[in-house]
Order: structure tokens, then sequence, then C-alpha cells
């Protein structure tokens, strides 16, 4: 995915940490009962998985949209899956969507491309863990916008839009991961632009009140971690009506146009605010470690059937 970096996700490390485990880099066979790839985009620069894989059931984890707005595809996907099809002998094979948005991209990358019968995909979503400590929502919120993601301009909407979702009205707007604004200079006196991790997230939420989240027109999100992670935070959260199927009611769907008059209302009557903040933190009840567990122990649990 990354080149030539090669490290593990800061829970993973931690986790093998706490277990005493060590990764295997490399291994030539993988074999277990269960094996799960994620993100098979990591396949987009080889044509080969690199290993043989033996499983009775193998999970395939959709961390990246199959198709981007328009139906353009997000990667090379029938390389990547004809890679690991070509490395793995398994009496089943699946692919796990992770949400709604990104399984509609993949039924719709599959209802286009025949000759992937093989894959079945799994009824219940790969759902992410988002068990995050919960802050109670301001009672009395301000118009105090922020956004905070990785400084790729995919990440970012035209700079009009931006315009609009961190407009004059608002007492406060804070882009954190700004570093490609600042240096292309892009100057905005009401902005506050901030490189990516120059401070704490946890810091950054104390200066908002409201995550406006949009990115480019040609790409979203697959689900959303800042947004999961700012409805823990307690804040009232806007965004596309694509990203925003994954989080339900918990968040506002809009276009940026809409940004400040919806700003304005949740400002003028802050039980609204409180009310919609509460129905966030409630939406990611459905993104806990029990729920995962549950779902990952129905996988187990399926009865095994041959692959074509």
């Amino acid at each position: 995915m990354f080149g030539s970096v090669q490290r593990i996700a800061p829970v993973l490390f931690e986790e093998l940490d706490r277990l005493g485990l060590s990764p295997i880099w490399d291994a030539p066979e993988i074999r277990a009962d269960l094996v799960i790839v994620h993100n098979p985009a990591f396949l987009k620069r080889q044509r080969d998985f690199g290993a043989r894989i033996f499983a009775r059931h193998l999970v395939v984890v959709t961390h990246e949209n199959f198709l981007r707005p328009g139906g353009v595809e997000g990667f090379d996907v029938g390389s990547s899956l004809n890679a690991i099809d070509r490395a793995a002998l398994a009496l089943r094979k699946s692919i796990a969507p992770i949400s709604p948005h990104n399984r509609a991209t993949v039924t719709g990358w599959l209802a286009e491309h025949a000759g992937y019968s093989n894959w079945d995909l799994l009824d219940a979503d790969w759902i992410n863990v988002c068990d995050m400590p919960r802050t109670a929502p301001n009672d009395r919120p301000k118009d105090r916008r922020g956004r905070h993601s990785r400084p790729q301009m995919e990440k970012f909407p035209p700079l009009a839009e931006l315009d609009a979702c961190f407009s004059e009205q608002a007492e406060a707007n804070v882009i954190l991961g700004a570093d490609t604004l600042i240096g292309m200079e892009v100057v905005r006196p009401h902005w506050t632009m901030l490189p990516f991790r120059s401070i704490e997230v946890s810091d950054y939420f104390e200066m908002m009140d409201f995550l406006v989240y949009f990115t480019a027109p040609t790409w979203r999100e697959s689900f959303g971690r800042v947004i999961a992670e700012s409805l823990a935070a307690g804040k009232v959260v806007l965004t596309d009506p694509d990203t925003a199927t994954t989080f339900g009611d918990g968040v506002v769907p809009c276009r940026p146009a809409q940004v400040d008059r919806i700003v304005a209302r949740f400002v003028a009557q802050p039980e609204l605010y409180v009310s919609q903040a509460l129905a966030g933190q409630r939406v990611l009840d459905q993104y806990s470690a029990s729920v995962f567990r549950d779902r990952f122990c129905a996988v187990l649990a399926a009865e095994p059937r041959w692959s074509a």
C-alpha cells in the first residue's frame, strides 16, 4: 500500500505485544480454518499475492470502495481479486464490505463484471470497532466548525465548497490536516489551518462544536473514522448523503451550500444540538466490540461450502 514502508498499525502492535506474539513477515504459506485478507487494494502495485493460502473460509475485507462517484474503479479490483483467487485453495471465498456505502460500491462492481460468481458477499458488514470514550455534548454550542483528515487533496472538496463550509459567518473555522492548503499559500484570515498531527485530536475537539466533512467529488470515504471520532466527542456532524449512510440519523446529510443555515439552526436551538449529538453516539453502539464479536462468531460458525 505504501511502497517500501512496512509497519504494523499501532493498535495491532499493542495487542500483539500484550499477547506476547510476534508477526510473521512474508510467510510462503498461510494455513488456517479462517483466513482474513484486509484491503485487497494493497495488490494494486503487484500482480501476485506473494504467498499460498489454504483455508476452509477465505474472507476479503474491502476497506476501500470498489467504485468512486461516477462509477470509476477505485483501484484495479479485478486484478486484485484474481491475484488472491489464484493464490488460495479454500472451501469458501467471501467478500466483506465494511459499511453500507462500501457495500453498494462492491455490489455495483460485481453486477458489471461477470466471472466472479465464486465469491459470495457476507450478509453483515465487517464493521469498524468504534469503542471510543464518549464526551457529553456541549449544551451551549457556538458556531465553531472544524474538519480533520489526512492532507491528500482527495480528502478535500473544491476550494469554493470549502469556503461555503467554513464561511466568515462562523465564530471559528479549524482545519486540521491543512498541509496542502498551507503549501498552496491559500489565504483565509477566518480559518485556522493546522498541519496534520500538529496538535492532539482531543485539543482540536476543544476548538469546535461541528464537524463539517466533505471530500472531493471523485472520492467518498468507505467508512469515515473521523466522523465516528467526532460523534464520540459529542459533536454534531454534517456530511454528504453517501457518507452519511454509514451513520444513519446520527449525522446530518447535506450539501456545502446548506451548512450556514443548518449550523445557525442548531446554535439557535441548543436542545436540538444536544439531541442530535446524542443520536450520533447511539449510532456508535452499532460499531461496538460486542457487535463485531457476534458477527465474527457467526462467520466462524457458518457451514462450509465449496467455492467454484
